[in-house]
């Protein structure tokens, strides 16, 4: 049985590695989705015919409770939603390692008494399984809290904290702590550490708050990447401690993919990752208040209509749609499609330029527009897009701030200077599409509003582009 089991979770693997393969381009997204649930089905089984498995009644509830759960999220978190909902996936598979791990570390504590109590000897477990154990439960905790202070600062519950240094301070004495305790816990008396473990994990809880509060909300892609592959690492641990293969592998390509990911994230917005973790948000190295940001634009804005934008449309051979937050708070992806649809039919080329950090999470975009069933050769990359701006008659950004900003290319002392951008401004004309003029999480003015080929409609995108469509029928 145990050869059976070890080949379901080989065949999952397999699945899984060519489920994520196929996760790299929007075209074959959905089939490398299927092929990952299907692994995880395989895996499953496979688990589920572990001999250690002696009563499947809380399986079953567990099942049943959880694919309610799952099935009604599914149902009712809306698509701006989606990195919120990311994010706490993220913490809860911290938190089921953390518990998983406790309660191994309970049952062995258990089987110590019995033996003991019973005059037999107990063989204390090995070092890796002790070192694998405190990994399971450091890590899961770590993510299980600082998933959920992402959460709050996507929600917006949470603001950008000043208190860089302090949260700073902490992590350095957690770190202290946790380097001691699971020094002696590794080499002191395994099986009767109960309290050192809980103080252990009381301080990684703390620790998960504190390296994510100071973290600004424009790295939230980053930091949704970082704690995924986390939670890859933690459930990898676990599976140490299990003993089951099938977790080990699944946990290592999670933590894996998710460091390259986040990696890539990072080289997006042309910083270090430990810049990103303990540098502080962008925002409060710009420090630009509100009256310098509207200073900043006093009378240099050049506003317009959706009927004067309906007429640069009705003349241009190609139009590039950028899409940002704004697009997905609005939920304007099916009016965008309509817009492009119709001037497809009126035989104007036209593409979307996709940035990897616009909106909230890696892919944010793809998966918006996919909704709106956008045909995938249409979804461009950014180092792809670029070049094409400069032949494009009109632009038009809806929602995207910091990833169109020209101060990234131009401004040394701008804190996303090198940070690669879509070159929007090189457009023929460029038309944006915001509810106002504050800035992105950056927390800078953007000059490409103020470009004297922009101009800015102001109002909700999806009722924007609305009033562009009906104007255009009317053309």
């Amino acid at each position: 049985m145990s050869v059976f089991i070890n080949i379901c979770y080989l065949v999952a693997a397999v699945l899984f590695i060519y489920g994520i393969k196929g996760m790299t381009s929007p075209k074959t997204a959905v089939r490398g989705n299927q092929l990952s649930a299907i692994g995880m089905l395989i895996a499953v089984v496979g688990a589920l015919l572990d001999h250690n498995v002696v009563n499947y009644l809380y399986i079953i509830m567990g099942l049943l409770i959880g694919a309610a759960i799952g099935g009604f999220l599914a149902r009712r978190v809306q698509m701006t939603s989606m990195p919120e909902m990311v994010a706490a996936l993220n913490g809860f598979g911290g938190g089921a390692s953390l518990m998983v791990a406790a309660a191994s570390y309970m049952e062995m504590q258990i089987l110590a008494d019995r033996t003991i109590a019973a005059g037999g000897v107990f063989e204390h477990p090995p070092l890796q399984w002790s070192v694998a154990l405190i990994l399971s439960i450091l890590i899961g905790a770590v993510t299980l809290t600082g998933s959920f202070i992402a959460v709050g600062k996507l929600m917006g519950k949470l603001g950008d904290s000043s208190q860089v240094k302090m949260f700073k301070a902490i992590v350095k004495v957690c770190f202290v702590l946790l380097i001691a305790g699971s020094a002696y816990f590794l080499y002191g008396d395994t099986m009767h550490s109960d309290n050192l473990l809980i103080v252990m994990i009381v301080i990684c809880l703390l620790l998960g708050v504190a390296l994510v509060m100071p973290i600004g909300g424009a790295d939230m892609p980053v930091v949704i990447a970082l704690l995924n592959s986390y939670s890859g690492l933690a459930g990898s641990a676990t599976g140490f401690v299990l003993g089951n293969n099938g977790l080990i592998i699944t946990g290592s390509l999670v933590g894996a993919s998710g460091i390259i990911l986040t990696m890539i994230m990072c080289k997006a917005m042309n910083r270090s990752l430990t810049n990103v973790l303990f540098g502080g948000s962008m925002a409060a190295q710009a420090g630009v208040s509100k009256d310098e940001n509207d200073k900043f634009y006093e009378g240099k804005v050049k506003m317009a209509s959706s009927e004067e934008v309906a007429m640069m449309l009705e003349s241009a051979s190609k139009v590039i749609f950028v899409p940002g937050y704004g697009l997905a708070v609005a939920q304007a992806q099916h009016a965008t499609r309509e817009l492009a649809s119709m001037l497809q039919k009126r035989g104007t080329e036209v593409k979307y330029a996709i940035h990897p950090v616009a909106g909230r999470m890696p892919g944010h975009m793809n998966v918006l527009l996919a909704e709106a069933e956008v045909p995938y050769e249409q979804l461009v990359e950014m180092d792809v897009i670029n070049p094409e701006f400069a032949q494009t008659d009109v632009a038009i950004v809806l929602g995207a701030n910091d990833v169109t900003n020209p101060a990234a290319a131009s401004d040394p002392n701008s804190p996303i200077y090198g940070m690669p951008i879509l070159q929007v401004a090189n457009a023929r004309s460029v038309v944006i599409v915001k509810r106002g003029l504050a800035p992105g999480f950056a927390g800078i003015p953007n000059s490409l509003f103020i470009n004297e080929n922009s101009v800015m409609v102001h109002g909700d995108a999806k009722l924007v582009l609305q009033e562009m469509i009906a104007a255009m029928k009317d053309l």
